[in-house]
């Protein structure tokens, strides 16, 4: 495959991610019209919330069936409108079970197509020779917050989510469906044995589970406590406040983009130990602060700080050996529960003691990765070009 395919390949990926992302901002946007619209609590809507994380954890372990009968790329192809689809389906809903069960779907099906993305993203990187996962996750946070902004003007504007959900996915399926069309497949998948019909996360990948564990665990923490930090021990107004959130999304945006040139020439493992002292450093200004300025700082810091990891788990257990497709499941079963755990465990923590004392345990989280970046220099296991590749495989794992 020719360099110029190569790059027309990883455009069409981006396209994906920013895609995946677009849905989740879109989603994000009209929660309070989904609690208005079908006269939630607060409580109530907190349970509905936690369908999504619970769709994605149980079918994301039947991807790599899906992937031996189809093909990742075919896959993908069918299974990128199902997610914009799923969009619709929340403002439909009649009533909460209507509205648990409408999430569910749209988790799950949000869920493997993050595997199958995430797997193609790899298959490209490993042909390119250079890491790429981390801007592929740069796009998706890029697509979110556009879409998101767009939400917001839809919601300023006062348009129905049904007509706003409808519009948005039949564009970003539209979109979808011709980037994913002409995508490369890895090899025949007649040739691999069938995996389990749930095939549960490889042993091997669990360090890289745990890696990417804590760094979601950071980001999910401060992405949905960073306002109320704000407003109730650094004193700012709401408006001000807001900005905690936009500051963090976008570091998180601009280190994925950027983390490429960093990335090849420090290799993952310092890029991941650099990092996470920046998001150590960002913990402990949150911890300490009492005005906004250093706050928003502070989340900024821990944005930059765990914006490589996961994207760099996920790349390692593309190259880990074995069902790409399985060990990128297995590594993003464990984070989606941690990105279900931090709000409430920060919660709660900060309900027994106060909520800096809760942002020591995010950043003790954020700074884990600094001492757990070794199990990034796996190598890759690619047959005949071991000896040719042997000196980018460290990078390539990442």
């Amino acid at each position: 495959m020719t360099d110029r395919v190569l790059n027309r390949t990883r455009r069409r990926v981006s396209i994906v991610f920013a895609g995946h992302g677009a849905v989740v901002g879109a989603f994000a946007t009209r929660i309070p019209w989904l609690q208005q619209h079908l006269g939630l609590s607060e409580s109530t809507l907190g349970v509905a919330l936690l369908a999504p994380a619970v769709g994605s954890f149980v079918a994301m372990p039947f991807t790599s069936r899906l992937v031996h009968h189809l093909g990742n790329s075919r896959a993908l192809t069918c299974l990128f409108p199902l997610w914009c689809g799923s969009l619709i389906l929340p403002a439909f809903s009649p009533n909460l079970p209507a509205l648990c069960l409408a999430l569910g779907i749209f988790g799950a099906t949000s869920g493997m197509t993050d595997v199958l993305m995430n797997a193609q993203g790899v298959q490209v990187e490993q042909r390119l020779q250079r890491p790429i996962i981390p801007s592929l996750h740069g796009m998706w946070a890029v697509g979110g917050l556009v879409s998101s902004g767009c939400g917001a003007l839809a919601a300023g504007a006062d348009i129905d989510a049904r007509l706003h959900f409808t519009v948005t996915a039949a564009l970003l399926a539209g979109v979808g469906l011709l980037a994913t069309r002409h995508l490369p497949e890895a090899e025949p998948t007649e040739a691999r044995q069938p995996p389990p019909r749930f095939a549960l996360p490889p042993l091997s990948t669990l360090p890289l589970g745990v890696l990417g564990f804590c760094a979601v665990f950071a980001e999910g923490a401060s992405g949905n406590w960073s306002a109320v930090y704000l407003t109730s021990t650094a004193n700012a107004s709401e408006g001000v406040a807001a900005l905690s959130y936009t500051g963090l999304s976008f570091t998180l945006a601009l280190a994925r983009l950027a983390s490429g040139f960093v990335v090849t020439h420090l290799g993952p493992v310092r890029t991941v130990r650099l990092s996470d002292g920046i998001a150590a450093l960002g913990g402990t200004l949150v911890v300490l602060a009492r005005t906004p300025p250093v706050a928003i700082s502070g989340f900024a810091l821990i944005g930059i700080g765990v914006a490589v990891v996961l994207p760099l788990s996920f790349s390692a257990a593309g190259g880990h050996g074995g069902d790409p497709s399985r060990n990128i499941a297995g590594v993003a079963t464990i984070t989606y529960t941690s990105n279900l755990l931090a709000p409430a465990v920060t919660g709660a923590v900060a309900d027994a003691t106060s909520l800096p004392a809760a942002f020591v345990l995010v950043t003790a989280f954020a700074a884990s990765p600094l001492f757990l970046a070794s199990t990034l220099a796996r190598p890759v296991q690619s047959p005949g070009r071991e000896r040719q590749n042997e000196p980018q495989q460290a990078d390539l794992s990442s």
